[in-house]
């Protein structure tokens, strides 16, 4: 069974319904970094800042560490990734570290229009507009020693 490592916002709604899609399309899917709540990021940076540390300081201290090593374990464990859009820096930070490490990175579009357009999006495996486009194009064989999309 492949696995997917779901990369997106703890903002956006989606992602488990997401999960449970590839789920149920027979891969396993890791996205409990999506567990805390929309609000985790903004509860560490306040927690931190009441401590007196910096962002720099934040990210070396022992939660940050361990959290980060915890999402990584998973990265670097599955056998590809997906990201869901609307996703923030941290997102498209793990699914480069994903290409980068030879394994295929998919973008899946959010719903709306979309605000801005970015020729970079081509480093992905597959830039797909629905779920189903999603599953066929991970499903298609490919050799991954290439990126670029097709």
């Amino acid at each position: 069974m492949k696995s997917i490592y779901l990369i997106g916002s703890l903002r956006n709604i989606q992602i488990p319904v997401i999960a449970n899609q590839l789920e149920d399309e027979g891969f396993e899917v890791f996205d409990s970094w999506y567990s805390p709540g929309p609000n985790a990021d903004t509860h560490w940076k306040e927690y931190e800042i009441t401590r007196g540390r910096t962002y720099v300081e934040a990210l070396r201290h022992h939660a940050a560490q361990h959290i980060f090593e915890f999402d990584k374990f998973h990265i670097d464990r599955c056998d590809m990734g997906v990201m869901v859009l609307p996703a923030g820096r941290s997102g498209f930070l793990e699914l480069g570290y994903i290409i980068g490490s030879g394994k295929p990175g998919y973008i899946l579009l959010d719903n709306g229009e979309q605000d801005r357009w970015d020729v970079m999006l081509q480093f992905a495996t597959a830039v797909c507009e629905t779920m189903d486009e999603l599953v066929a194009e991970i499903r298609k064989p490919r050799d991954f020693s290439t990126s670029r999309l097709t």
